[in-house]
C-alpha cells in the first residue's frame, strides 16, 4: 500500500520556555507545528508528515529544519526567504496560568504562501492538509487567499482538510476580517476542530452544541468542539459524543494542550478509532502535555 501524506501548514517559531531564575529553554514550536509532531509520534510509518512554512537563512532556521529533519518530519517543501527570520516567542507562568510574549514582524512564514508554485507543489499529492487561524492570521490577505486555493484544489484532488480556528484576535485587523475568513475557511473543510471558550464571545455561541451546530450548517462533517478542562463534543450530521478528560491532571505547563489533542484526535480517526474512542486518546495524550514543559513532549512518554 502506498504511503499517505499529511501535510500542515503554519508558523514554526523559536520558544523560550521555563523561565526560573530567569532561565529559559530554547526549542521550537508553533500550533500547526505542535500538530504535526504529535501526529508524527501517534500515525503508523504507513503515513509520512510534512511541515510547510517560510524559514530564512539563518542560524536558527537551519536549527529548525535540522531539528524537523531529525524527527522525521518532512521538510523539502518548506519555502526559504532571504532576510527573514524566524519569530519567537516567550512563555511566562504567572498564578498558574501561562502568558505570552511574541517577536514575530519579521517572521519568514508571513511569506509562506507569497509563491504559489511552491504552495501547489507543498500539498501535491496530501492526503490530508492541515492548517490553522493562526496560518491564516499572519498573511497577507492577496496570500491568504493563494493559500485557501491551493487547499481547495487538493481537496479536490482527494485531501481531507482540517481546520484549527485557533482565534488570536491580537493577530487580525478586526474582528469583522476574523470571523468572515475564519467562516469562509471552514466551508473548506472536512474537520473543523473550534475552542468553545475562543468562539463564544465571537460567535454568540451560548454552548458547545451551538459551536457545533454552526459549524455543521457550513457544511462540514466533523466537529470537534473542545472546552478546556471540561468535556469535548464531537458531532457529525449523524452522531454526537461528549467526551469529560481523565479528571486528576497536574497542569505544568498547558501550552500545545490543544494542539495535541488535535493530532491524538486525527491520528486516533486515521487509525479508524471511533468518535469516542479518538477523543479519549486525545485527552490523554493532552493530559501528559501538560504535565510537562514546553509544547512539545518526548514521544515515549505518549505510549500508552
Amino acid at each position: 500500500m502506498a504511503q499517505q501524506r499529511f501535510v500542515s501548514i503554519g508558523e514554526c517559531m523559536i520558544e523560550m520556555s521555563g523561565g526560573e531564575d530567569r532561565q529559559y529553554r530554547l526549542g521550537y514550536a508553533g500550533d500547526t507545528l505542535n500538530t504535526a509532531w504529535y501526529m508524527r509520534a501517534l500515525l503508523g510509518r504507513d503515513w509520512s508528515v510534512d511541515y510547510f512554512t517560510g524559514l530564512g537563512e539563518d542560524r536558527y532556521s537551519s536549527d529548525i529544519r535540522t531539528f524537523l529533519d531529525a524527527n522525521d518530519i518532512g521538510t523539502s517543501h518548506i519555502r526559504t526567504v532571504p532576510g527573514r527570520r524566524p519569530g519567537l516567542y516567550m512563555i511566562h507562568q504567572e498564578k498558574g496560568d501561562r502568558h505570552f510574549t511574541y517577536w514575530r514582524d519579521t517572521s519568514a512564514a508571513k511569506l509562506l504562501a507569497d509563491d504559489k508554485d511552491a504552495l501547489a507543489a507543498a500539498v501535491k499529492g496530501a492526503s490530508m492538509v492541515y492548517f490553522s487561524g493562526i496560518t491564516l492570521a499572519i498573511l497577507a490577505p492577496r496570500a491568504r487567499g493563494r493559500l485557501l486555493g491551493a487547499i481547495v484544489r487538493a481537496r479536490d484532488a482527494g485531501a481531507r482538510v482540517v481546520f484549527d480556528t485557533n482565534i488570536r484576535p491580537a493577530l487580525w485587523t478586526s474582528p469583522r476580517v476574523m470571523t468572515s475568513v475564519l467562516t469562509a475557511a471552514a466551508t473548506m473543510c472536512d474537520v473543523v476542530l473550534p475552542t468553545h471558550g475562543d468562539e463564544a464571545p465571537l460567535f454568540g455561541d451560548k454552548s458547545v452544541d451551538d459551536t457545533a451546530d454552526r459549524y455543521l450548517e457550513l457544511g462540514v462533517e466533523e466537529v470537534v468542539v473542545k472546552d478546556g478542562a471540561g468535556e469535548a463534543l464531537i458531532a457529525t450530521a449523524a452522531e454526537r459524543v461528549k467526551v469529560a478528560p481523565q479528571p486528576g491532571a497536574k497542569v505544568v505547563d498547558a501550552t500545545g494542550a490543544g494542539d495535541s489533542f488535535n493530532g491524538a484526535y486525527l491520528s486516533a480517526r486515521l487509525a479508524g478509532k471511533s468518535l469516542q474512542q479518538a477523543a479519549e486518546a486525545a485527552h490523554r495524550v493532552a493530559g501528559v502535555v501538560i504535565g510537562q514543559k514546553g509544547a512539545l513532549v518526548d514521544p515515549k512518554l505518549l505510549a500508552e
